[in-house]
């Protein structure tokens, strides 16, 4: 596996599915930063709060214009049909619960503001990832979000000042060592 962290400013993100699992996906894709997103569901009782769905899955032309697509909730086949489209237009694709079709994995993640600290196990123990997430979160409470911002402010002023990279590591090892964050 190779970690990485994709800017949703800079993609296109198509999600395609039913049920709770595309409203739990649409919910993580948003809170990540997705505002560029397609949403396709089949489903015409489908809720999803904040958004019109298009009432349909996904063909060749719209996954044409997708730079990554997550297929959540449908059966095998339909995800498999729709993972071997992406795959022949260059797109990335998950298919959440069937490791063999994915791309990638989604991790299991802790979110305070602009921290993101993320547990995989390379699909192969979504429950495990979950349980060291929950741990994590307990860890890494609320307070971080601000934490991580006044340490981005300090950054910023110390780069303008002139410090060097090495520095600035320095400075950020010693505040966070001083205000016991990691004790």
């Amino acid at each position: 596996m190779i970690p990485i962290a994709l800017n949703p400013e800079s993609l296109i993100v198509g999600l395609a599915g039913r049920g709770t699992s595309l409203r739990r996906r649409l919910s993580v894709l948003r809170d990540g930063g997705a505002r560029h997103l397609a949403v396709f569901c089949d489903d015409p009782d489908a809720v999803l709060p904040g958004l019109t769905p298009l009432r349909r899955l996904p063909g060749p032309q719209d996954i044409a214009g997708l730079d990554v697509l997550w297929i959540t909730g449908l059966a095998q086949d339909e995800a498999a049909a729709l993972a071997a489209q992406a795959r022949t237009q260059r797109v990335l694709v998950n298919v959440e619960d069937q490791p063999s079709l994915c791309d990638f994995h989604n991790v299991a993640e802790v979110r305070r503001g602009d921290l993101l600290i993320t547990v995989s196990t390379a699909g192969r123990s979504p429950g495990l990832a979950r349980c060291v997430r929950t741990g994590l979160a307990r860890q890494f409470g609320p307070e971080w979000a601000s934490r991580v911002s006044d340490i981005a402010t300090r950054r910023d002023s110390w780069r303008r000042d002139g410090a060097s990279a090495e520095e600035v590591t320095a400075r950020t090892d010693a505040l966070v060592k001083s205000a016991g964050w990691l004790s």
